[in-house]
């Protein structure tokens, strides 16, 4: 299997993207970029740098200090993935906090920001052998991608899904905060002007609201073999 391919996942947020991109970059030996963490990491930055806040957004002093902000992957043989770091420290547990989640999709939508992350993502991909997730891969950084998936659920799922996750974190939250942020998040990616979120008309769509992690890794895993 000496032919590498590029690998791009797209969709709403907790639909597993990362879950499932990762399974495929450690089955296939490929290089595996959460461009969702790049976002969640510079919106840290922001958010260190009062940028950002609930009611706030100094888009301008964000634009100027952006080159400030440093942003790299480093294995984790442990975890058998990389993880963010954000000039020079490991940021992976700030960045999945539901604060750094209410404000990601504002500093998302900055122009000057997905400019500068694409432009890494394209980089980090030239070579293929890449599985990357996001809200814009397959209809923006790899449009030439062999393979693009688009994943979707019920914001319901979802919202238990990410709810879940973070109590099992020892977060404090509520499912209705959560439900409320998948809804505003959904609505502010697929309306923002640069980059929405939309399906690429040669994309794949997986409703995977009722798909267990194993039914799901092994009919995408179909996909990817009948295109290798």
């Amino acid at each position: 299997m000496n032919k590498k391919i590029t690998i791009a996942i797209d969709g709403y947020s907790s639909t597993g993207k990362s879950t499932i991109a990762k399974q495929l970059a450690k089955k296939l030996g490929y290089i595996y970029v959460d461009s969702g963490a790049m976002y969640r990491a510079i919106t840290l930055f922001a958010m260190q740098c009062d940028f950002v806040s609930q009611d706030h957004l100094d888009t301008q002093g964000l634009v100027d200090n952006l080159d400030m902000a440093k942003l790299h992957f480093k294995f984790n043989k442990a975890l058998g993935y990389a993880e963010i770091f954000l000039n020079d420290k490991n940021v992976e547990k700030q960045i999945r906090t539901l604060e750094v989640s209410n404000l990601v999709s504002k500093v998302a939508a900055i122009s000057e920001v997905r400019k500068k992350l694409v432009a890494i993502q394209k980089s980090i991909g030239k070579n293929k052998g890449v599985v990357m997730d996001g809200r814009d891969i397959g209809t923006v950084v790899f449009k030439d991608a062999e393979l693009k998936l688009f994943m979707t659920a019920s914001a319901e799922t979802r919202a238990q899904r990410r709810f879940d996750e973070l109590i099992e974190k020892g977060e404090k939250v509520s499912y209705e905060a959560i439900l409320t942020n998948v809804v505003e998040r959904d609505k502010m990616d697929s309306t923002r002007k640069d980059s929405p979120l939309v399906k690429a008309n040669d994309a794949i769509e997986i409703d995977n609201s009722h798909l267990t992690k194993e039914a799901q890794f092994e009919m995408i895993l179909e996909l990817v073999e009948d295109r290798l």
